[in-house]
């Protein structure tokens, strides 16, 4: 056991002191942000999807419901509760050889308003050989003022599939809410087999309203999403997913091994209704996660 006299213990307490002193001078006046890491990768064993790797830090948490296939889901929960200006959060995902994955949210995430800079999320997906991998996170709603770039980056094996959908509002309709200004910011990138097959940028900035009330970009609708399918069974899905869109403001199209759809909608509810048919379709009738209906 050491010993610590007196005058040794008075000289720690004052350099913690002065170390507290520090740090808060340092920090002084700037807001709390919000920082998350999300990890997970799956591998195929003994016919099942299990669990390789995980790792979670900060706001950023992982949990796996109980599934009564060969697959793995993953729900994905932000415990900040919302984002706003400078919060970040990384999440990457990795679907091994044969295994099939689907990544969903606990609930919509909720971009409030900025009072300086931008909110960022990052979301990297891997697919190995023969995997598939869905990607179906609830709404992101964009309150009035807020700011958001996030960035979508997907490696595709030579035959595996992935299935995408992004849905945003702007605000929310039955709460008298809108977004009348601010900044969103959508990139997508999706490789297979390092060749890039799909891009697109998204960007909403300034007066948000006045632009989303344009007949060339929502016609003053309230919801819109993207769905995108990249596999073997493109071709054969794209006259099923139209008619399951109907007479909805939306549309299709498949070239290659790919299906985008597009749809925009008066508000979330209106938006679910047409996507929930779709997305099962798009998942070979399979229904959508167990949170999306909680």
């Amino acid at each position: 056991m050491q010993w610590i006299g007196p005058g040794i213990q008075s000289a720690k307490r004052k350099a913690d002191v002065s170390t507290q002193a520090i740090i808060a001078a340092e920090t002084q006046g700037r807001p709390q942000r919000a920082r998350g890491v999300g990890r997970l990768k799956a591998k195929a064993r003994a016919g099942r999807t299990r669990l390789d790797t995980f790792y979670q830090e900060g706001c950023a948490k992982i949990r796996l419901p109980e599934t009564f296939d060969a697959g793995m889901e993953a729900v994905l929960i932000n415990t900040s509760g919302g984002l706003t200006g400078g919060d970040a959060v990384d999440w990457s995902f990795e679907a091994g050889e044969g295994t099939r994955l689907t990544l969903t949210t606990q609930a919509c995430e909720k971009i409030y308003k900025a009072a300086a800079g931008t909110a960022t999320v990052s979301t990297a997906i891997t697919v190995g050989a023969g995997a598939r991998a869905d990607w179906l996170p609830q709404e992101t709603i964009l309150f009035d003022r807020a700011s958001l770039t996030r960035n979508l980056t997907v490696d595709l094996a030579g035959d595996a599939e992935f299935l995408a959908v992004e849905a945003v509002l702007f605000g929310r309709k039955a709460m008298g809410e809108m977004m009348a200004a601010g900044l969103f910011r959508d990139r997508w990138r999706i490789r297979r087999q390092g060749r890039l097959v799909h891009a697109e940028e998204a960007c909403f900035e300034g007066e948000v309203a006045k632009l989303t009330a344009q007949p060339a970009v929502l016609a003053g609708n309230g919801a819109f999403a993207t769905l995108l399918y990249c596999g073997p069974q493109a071709e054969a899905l794209l006259v099923p997913v139209r008619a399951l869109l109907g007479d909805a403001m939306a549309g299709a199209s498949q070239w290659q091994d790919k299906l985008v759809a597009r749809v925009s909608a008066t508000d979330g509810f209106a938006l679910r209704k047409i996507l929930i048919p779709v997305i099962s379709h798009l998942r070979n009738g399979a229904s959508l996660p167990k949170v999306w209906t909680l």
